[in-house]
């Protein structure tokens, strides 16, 4: 490597330093710039690793979200852009499992037009039908949280994490879901006992 190719590198990691203390003290520009820098590495890496491009361009969305949250704990150990990358590396793979989870459960919707059941749960098949629409017709933060809650077993730190949300968040939502459920579900009591 020649000297002006290393003082050209060095000149960079002296600016790459200089706009990571801007950006950790809310300077936009300087954030923008380090958006700039990583965003095609970090696509780059999300498309191979999902292989979907629309799904690529929200996991660097993800990313750098999860980046700028957490910009304060950047130590500078390793490489600004090696603790990018390490971010991505664990959004798009949580991107995925969460994809993964909704497509089984979309899949197992169209499959059977009904929710997957639960273990050893005896259900009439209307309430299963009408539970299904009911939930189907929830706001999506509502039903996101519902699904996730109730039907995968997600806890409601976790639940947080997925979706970049306060927990008091997720269990507002949950608890407008049940209280929704409850009122399209009554109806269909009343009619059940009338029989």
């Amino acid at each position: 490597m020649t000297h002006n190719a290393i003082a050209r590198e060095t000149a960079t990691g002296d600016d790459e330093r200089l706009l990571i203390t801007r950006a950790q003290r809310g300077d936009r520009d300087a954030s923008r710039a380090l958006y700039d820098a990583h965003a095609r590495r970090v696509h780059r890496l999300a498309f191979r690793m999902c292989g979907d491009e629309d799904m690529a361009r929200d996991l660097t969305q993800d990313t750098f979200l999860r980046v700028f949250q957490k910009l304060h704990t950047f130590r500078g150990e390793a490489a600004f852009s090696t603790w990018v990358h390490r971010i991505a590396v664990s959004v798009t793979l949580n991107g995925m499992r969460k994809q993964k989870r909704i497509d089984r459960y979309h899949d197992a919707l169209d499959e059977t037009g009904e929710l997957p059941a639960p273990p050893n749960a005896d259900i009439e098949p209307d309430l299963r039908a009408r539970l299904a629409s009911a939930i189907d017709a929830l706001p999506p933060g509502c039903r996101t949280s519902v699904v996730l809650h109730d039907l995968e077993g997600y806890t409601h730190v976790e639940i947080a994490a997925m979706l970049g949300i306060a927990e008091g968040t997720s269990k507002a939502r949950l608890f407008d879901a049940r209280t929704r459920l409850r009122k399209a579900l009554s109806l269909f009591k009343e009619f059940s006992d009338d029989r």
